[in-house]
């Protein structure tokens, strides 16, 4: 997989949207990112994803993924190897950062409160 099929892949997901940040390209749901391409020129995407989840793609792929560096991976954010991706896999991570950040953006109902 390549730079290109990371942004075709990420803009097919529902209300996706390519922007910057800090030079990068980085796509957003909601305004949130979700993932961007800030380590292509190491050959990697970039994942925003748990703690949790990080640790099971790492464990049954660490051939493919592996944490960002420092804080940020300690956060979840997580490379994908892309020369080493085949298109489900990345298709299937790119998803399960889009659904984190779609589900961040779902507000609780709130109860409405009487008028006095």
């Amino acid at each position: 997989m390549t730079a290109d099929d990371f942004r075709r892949i990420a803009l097919r997901l529902d209300g996706a949207e390519e922007g910057s940040h800090m030079g990068a390209a980085d796509f957003r749901v909601g305004g949130r990112i979700f993932a961007t391409l800030a380590s292509q020129n190491l050959g990697y995407g970039n994942l925003m994803l748990t703690p949790e989840q990080q640790a099971g793609f790492v464990a049954e792929m660490p051939e493919i993924f592996l944490p960002v560096a420092g804080g940020w991976g300690r956060k979840g954010a997580t490379h994908i190897r892309l020369t080493a991706a085949h298109e489900d896999v990345l298709a299937g991570a790119l998803e399960t950062a889009w659904r984190l950040r779609v589900g961040k953006n779902v507000k609780p109902a709130r109860g409405k409160r009487p008028r006095k």
